[in-house]
């Protein structure tokens, strides 16, 4: 398997908080079958704005701790951008990467408040060439209202990842609802750990993979787990299944 989202980087945003403990979180990724991590420390200008170069160098001391270890798991630069009008200016000054240094973007959305300016960021990106990868949906509030909203994101060339924490309830009830919902209607296409600390959602893994593997069999698991994470890693173009509305009712707008 590939985790294309991660915090495992020590120091830099609320994920790891020392090297030890980045050599915990990737030890139990390898132990639960992850062959590769591309790590995505948040970029969020103001706040966590730690550069290309300062990940690569924090990166640096991690494998030479692996090594110490024996923990053999490969490991790629990213980040996972807060949005703003800024993300391509970000990536060319190189303060913030795009995944593995290829075209896909992973970005992020505030969890507690409308984003106006997102359609126009997402043009942005894909004016560069760069290909959008919305972080997570299924925690903000307005697709949990209504998953259909995805639906024009989608359609501009937008890729959407879910967390594997939310099938299993990690964010909440809505959380868990929404990710069901929305990979029934083949509105998911890549899967990410979002790991920030040890004992936390590796440990969980088997039983994640076991619900996700319900809902849209073993194939799709393993184009989600697998097969698009390696071509994100390696540049190609995903084919995404045509997603599928969401039937709404009057009554399930209501009482949401």
């Amino acid at each position: 398997m590939i985790d294309i989202h991660s915090h495992i980087i020590f120091e830099v945003d609320d994920g790891a908080k020392s090297l030890e403990q980045s050599i915990k979180i990737l030890e139990e990724a390898k132990k639960e079958g992850f062959e590769k991590i591309i790590v995505t420390p948040h970029y969020i200008e103001g706040y966590y704005e730690k550069d290309k170069k300062e990940i690569e160098n924090r990166i640096g001391t991690i494998k030479e701790e692996l090594k110490k270890v024996n923990c053999s798991i490969e490991i790629l630069q990213g980040n996972e951008i807060y949005i703003t009008d800024q993300i391509n200016e970000l990536l060319e000054k190189e303060k913030a990467s795009t995944l593995n240094n290829k075209q896909y973007v992973l970005f992020e959305l505030p969890l507690n408040a409308e984003t106006m300016n997102l359609t126009e960021v997402v043009y942005q990106i894909l004016e560069k060439g760069r290909i959008p990868i919305l972080a997570h949906p299924e925690r903000y509030p307005f697709v949990q209202k209504d998953p259909n909203q995805l639906l024009p994101l989608i359609e501009e060339g937008v890729l959407i990842q879910s967390n594997y924490g939310s099938i299993i309830g990690q964010y909440g009830k809505e959380s868990q609802k929404t990710i069901k919902k929305m990979l029934e209607h083949n509105m998911v296409h890549l899967l990410g750990s979002d790991v920030h600390r040890p004992n936390t959602i590796y440990k969980r893994m088997q039983e994640a993979l076991q619900e996700i593997t319900k809902i849209v069999g073993k194939q799709k698991a393993e184009d989600l787990t697998t097969n698009y994470p390696e071509q994100i890693i390696t540049g190609q173009t995903i084919e995404i299944e045509n997603p599928i509305p969401v039937k709404t009712t009057f009554f399930s707008k209501i009482f949401h």
